[in-house]
């Protein structure tokens, strides 16, 4: 035992004295800018479409606030040549009245610190969701719910969806491609902690082109959407909007027009 006690405070002064406060000199790159362009039309509910722009840049890696962009210039032009202005309303959210039609070029431009980034693209079908099965012995744990929300895809073309599964209890977002479901019974799948009966929870299934798949999925593949799909990601994740004025300045993020079917579900 006395041997016990003379250890002891050796091995804590020894301890001790190796401690070295080491400070870090990290390189902090120009920020970038960031855009999150989406124009979504509600078949079902006109009332839940809507088209809006977020346009935020980059920050240092330990900043815990993301800097919005209020200055800039945003519009969306259909391909006969009309102009659909957005205009700012907060944190970096500018919005218009577009409802998109189908079979038409649109052509997203950005004006931001006297440069110009652009990205087109067309409206992607979705497809309704139909029912939600729920399972109550789900997890590791045998105890959690899990939620699948079942959609149809269509026979004979390649289709691919944004899922996400939304609650007070946590977000679930997915890529979804049918590669390997071309034509049959597609699910979206939704497990978080600490659901239980009575939590309601909105699925929304949007229609988007391969290119807007490849961007997700990488995306999500990285981060593992703890936050959300479009937060700040530990790689560098290119989409579909360009920088006409200065390439090698490009942007991240990424413009889609999406159909979307939402259907809501109360845990039983």
């Amino acid at each position: 035992m006395k041997t016990l006690k003379i250890i002891v405070p050796i091995l804590a002064i020894f301890l001790t004295s190796c401690e070295e406060v080491i400070d870090l000199d990290l390189n902090e790159a120009e920020p970038k800018l960031v855009i999150e362009a989406s124009i979504n039309t509600n078949p079902n509910d006109p009332g839940l479409s809507q088209a809006f722009v977020k346009l935020t840049t980059t920050a240092p890696f330990f900043d815990t606030e993301i800097p919005v962009v209020t200055d800039a210039v945003v519009t969306v032009t259909h391909e006969d040549g009309t102009v659909f202005s957005f205009a700012h309303g907060e944190n970096g959210y500018y919005s218009a009245d577009l409802d998109p039609e189908p079979n038409i070029l649109y052509t997203l431009e950005v004006i931001y610190q006297n440069e110009i980034y652009t990205a087109s693209n067309s409206l992607v079908s979705s497809s309704p969701i139909e029912f939600v099965e729920q399972k109550d012995d789900a997890g590791f744990s045998g105890e959690d719910i899990e939620l699948k929300a079942f959609f149809s895809d269509p026979a004979g073309e390649d289709n691919y969806y944004f899922f996400e599964g939304i609650s007070e209890k946590g977000n679930i977002y997915d890529a979804i491609s049918d590669e390997f479901f071309n034509g049959n019974l597609i699910f979206g799948y939704y497990l978080v902690e600490d659901i239980e009966p009575g939590d309601d929870v909105r699925f929304n299934l949007y229609g988007i082109n391969e290119q807007n798949y490849n961007f997700i999925f990488t995306l999500l593949q990285q981060g593992d959407a703890p936050a959300g799909p479009f937060e700040t990601q530990p790689a560098t994740v290119r989409g579909n909007i360009v920088n006409q004025t200065n390439p090698e300045n490009f942007p991240l993020g990424y413009f889609r027009i999406s159909e979307v079917f939402t259907f809501s579900y109360t845990v039983q």
